[in-house]
């Protein structure tokens, strides 16, 4: 009973974290955070969110983001699906399916893939919260 309480506050302090990856910096992996990431470097991987995900123009990802929000100024090899609102800037380079519940697109952006509007807004939601809701709970079991 008061460990319910006690999910919802840290589930609320983690989507107020913040993450940044720097220029010059490369990650190899899949990346998974409740809070906002940016991202100016290189990714080899998925990437989740469960709020908002920047790419600057010097980003470069290689893998699928699935986040509510998503700023998109670099590039993306791979699936983009947003549940809420994905804007790319004029900088913007997507080779891949983008699946988002509504679209901002700058002049200039460049993307080679389909783009599917509206109905997979939900699903993605709760594609994010349960892979995340596992990896909380996963952190809070006690070391054997």
């Amino acid at each position: 009973m008061f460990n319910r309480n006690r999910d919802t506050q840290d589930s609320i302090e983690l989507s107020n974290a913040s993450t940044q990856i720097m220029k010059g910096t490369t990650i190899e992996g899949n990346i998974e955070t409740y809070g906002n990431l940016r991202i100016e470097g290189k990714v080899i991987g998925n990437i989740k969110s469960k709020t908002k995900v920047a790419l600057g123009e010097s980003s470069y990802i290689e893998g699928n983001i699935i986040a509510q929000n998503a700023e998109i100024a670099g590039e993306v090899k791979g699936t983009v699906e947003i549940s809420d609102i994905l804007s790319l800037k004029s900088t913007a380079n997507i080779v891949g399916d983008i699946i988002t519940g509504k679209l901002i697109v700058e002049a200039g952006a460049v993307w080679n893939g389909t783009i599917k509007m509206g109905t997979a807004s939900a699903n993605t939601n709760n594609r994010i919260g349960e892979t995340l809701n596992e990896k909380l709970n996963e952190q809070k079991e006690p070391l054997k």
